[in-house]
């Protein structure tokens, strides 16, 4: 049984950082791409970031573009976003998750971590 935590959530004032940690374990995992999405009360699921395992390419959401910084560790099993200059509009539960593809939807990603939160205060 996969599992994808994440950790490294919580409050910080605007222009602010931080930074969010997914750690995969269990069982046999094998993904071409690690992605991160948010959810803000109230609205759909939002792509942030993808990275892939193996050239650690990278493709962000416009929306925090230049902000957020994805990497990997391979070593680790683990995937991280940095996240700086935060805005309020930040503000949200953010999932990692594991994926078939570099995508921004959804569907390519077939294992999903629980959720940290990130409360950005303005």
């Amino acid at each position: 049984q996969v599992q994808l935590v994440e950790s490294g959530g919580g409050l910080v004032q605007a222009g602010g950082s931080l930074r969010l940690s997914c750690a995969a374990s269990g069982g046999t995992f094998s993904s071409v791409a690690m992605g991160w999405f948010r959810q803000a009360p109230g609205k759909e699921h939002e792509f942030v970031a993808v990275i892939t395992w193996t050239d650690g390419s990278t493709y962000y959401a416009d929306s925090v573009k230049g902000r957020f910084t994805m990497s990997r560790d391979n070593a680790k099993n683990t995937v991280y976003l940095q996240m700086n200059s935060l805005k309020p509009e930040d503000t949200a539960v953010y999932y990692c998750a594991a994926g078939s593809r570099r995508s921004y939807s959804k569907g390519a990603y077939y294992y999903w971590g629980q959720g940290t939160q990130v409360t950005v205060s303005s």
